[in-house]
């Protein structure tokens, strides 16, 4: 994981307003990864809505756009309010994974909550476009940053 980028993800969130496509942008080059989605909770429903996106193909956004809790990897994240990570998003037969999913052409991919004091504020998932598992470090990373999304959130 690059430090500079880690910090520079903690210096955007401190500017008004956030600008999300670029905290995205610098959490997937922080973890060498390709591909990545930012999804808010939309208050009082069990809706995911996407907030930011690299790496999606144009025709999937409209998969991705609105994610129920309980569905895909993000919603599955959500609801479980742990990471659900795949070695080869290509290969699962798990079925956490939608069908749609394997058109980003990914492989290694995580999603995690976005937590605050047990609350459910989104979710943030990243991929790449090789079989990886995500180290343990490398996920307690991934659940900070969300956090610290979460705060700027609630």
């Amino acid at each position: 994981m690059d430090i500079l980028k880690r910090e520079s993800i903690s210096s955007l969130l401190q500017r008004t307003p956030v600008d999300w496509q670029k905290v995205l942008s610098d959490c997937i080059s922080c973890f060498g990864c390709s591909t990545g989605t930012l999804h808010f909770l939309v208050a009082n429903t069990d809706i995911l809505k996407l907030q930011a996106q690299i790496g999606i193909p144009q025709f999937l956004l409209p998969k991705v756009s609105q994610i129920p809790i309980g569905k895909g990897m993000a919603g599955i994240a959500a609801e479980r309010r742990e990471p659900v990570e795949m070695c080869n998003l290509q290969t699962d037969t798990s079925g956490v994974a939608r069908p749609a999913a394997k058109e980003t052409k990914v492989e290694g991919s995580i999603a995690v909550p976005m937590m605050l004091d047990g609350n459910l504020y989104g979710t943030l998932g990243i991929a790449k476009p090789v079989p990886y598992n995500f180290t343990e470090n490398e996920r307690n990373e991934l659940v900070k940053i969300g956090e610290e999304i979460a705060k700027h959130l609630a």
